[in-house]
């Protein structure tokens, strides 16, 4: 150890710092003293640790870490990585099998290696105030925190994160995992297309595109659901364009208007029927003349399609459809059970049936 004594001043000088009085030297060999001190014990507290920890083989000394990026130790190897460590709250159901996160998390944990894990069940206080602030709709749900823009993973693939109260909420369905619950199921506007009662126990929402193949293959089902439960269900479509088809929006907007005269269903037919016909054409004239094959005002429906009037309200179908995770069509809710795909009507019918009991 060092002994830090003061260097006493003469009796004839002042007690205080002038540019003569030699103090100034006097607490430049102080100040010297202590810093040599300081630098002295660092580097013996340096070598001790990497002495002690390499007889130990407990851990790994500062200088080790710094000169690789695997280490390894005790059968284990650690490797370092440039990404910051990640929070993410993992929101899923105790009492729901197809809600546990455990394949999902091992697959993140592979392109997402920083990633720290906190399990929050949806029953709980702090679950129920995390779905609200995040606009959680289906389990399991993966909320991370603020750090993950700083990793790779988010700069790669930014637009699967929807940011909201400064958290992170990821589209699991874009990337193929299929939802185990749906906590909320699709609102029914006063403008939505709706057929049957209005009242019913049961409501089926449809996503679905007059241009798609598979949902012209789906639309018989539909008719013999219609037919078969009558009052027992409400009945609600919605229109989900798709880009790569390239009529289906004006058919969209074309359905709508046919809905505003109280003929959707008589259109939606004619439209499925000919879907072969009018999805080679372009523009409108074709949706025109279809108006008036079932009597429509044909006047009312061409200044309705031509003003493009339920434009946003196709685009808001859409969007919610986004944020439910629904991506193709033809897609179903059957309450809060959702079918995806041109099922059979056996299908249909056998889950009516349970949300009916």
């Amino acid at each position: 150890m060092f002994e830090e004594k003061e260097i006493p001043l003469p009796e004839d000088e002042p007690a205080f710092e002038t540019e003569t009085s030699g103090v100034n030297e006097s607490r430049k060999v102080k100040n010297l003293t202590s810093a040599v001190i300081l630098l002295v014990g660092l580097f013996v507290g340096s070598i001790f640790v990497d002495v002690a920890q390499l007889v130990s083989r407990e851990g790994f000394s500062p200088v080790a870490v710094k000169k690789s990026n695997i280490l390894s130790a005790g059968g284990k190897t650690w490797v370092a990585y440039s990404d910051p460590k990640v929070a993410v709250t993992v929101l899923s159901d105790s009492t729901c099998d197809k809600c546990k996160p455990d394949q999902a998390l091992v697959w993140l944990h592979r392109i997402l290696p920083t990633m720290e894990a906190a399990p929050v069940d949806v029953s709980t206080a702090e679950g129920k105030a995390l779905v609200e602030k995040m606009g959680v709709t289906t389990l399991p749900a993966f909320v991370f925190g603020n750090e993950v823009k700083s990793t790779d993973f988010f700069h790669l693939a930014e637009q699967l994160f929807a940011e909201k109260n400064g958290g992170y909420l990821l589209n699991t369905t874009q990337l193929g995992l299929e939802p185990g619950k749906y906590l909320k199921t699709p609102a029914v506007a006063d403008d939505a297309i709706t057929i049957g009662n209005k009242d019913a126990k049961l409501t089926v929402v449809e996503y679905s595109d007059f241009q798609c193949p598979y949902c012209k293959a789906f639309h018989p089902a539909v008719k013999q659901m219609l037919s078969e439960y009558k009052d027992q269900i409400r009945f609600v479509y919605k229109n989900l364009p798709l880009s790569f088809h390239p009529q289906s929006q004006n058919a969209a907007e074309a359905g709508e208007c046919a809905n505003e005269q109280g003929k959707f269903a008589q259109y939606a037919d004619l439209l499925f029927a000919n879907q072969a016909d009018w999805g080679k054409t372009t523009g409108t004239q074709n949706f025109k003349n279809y108006a008036r094959q079932i009597g429509l005002k044909a006047d009312q429906f061409n200044s309705c399609i031509d003003s493009k009037k339920y434009a946003d309200k196709i685009a808001a179908d859409a969007a919610e459809a986004a944020s439910f995770g629904v991506n193709g069509t033809p897609g179903m809710f059957i309450g809060d059970a959702f079918v995806g795909g041109a099922e059979s009507y056996d299908a249909l019918k056998k889950t009516i049936d349970e949300k009916l009991q």
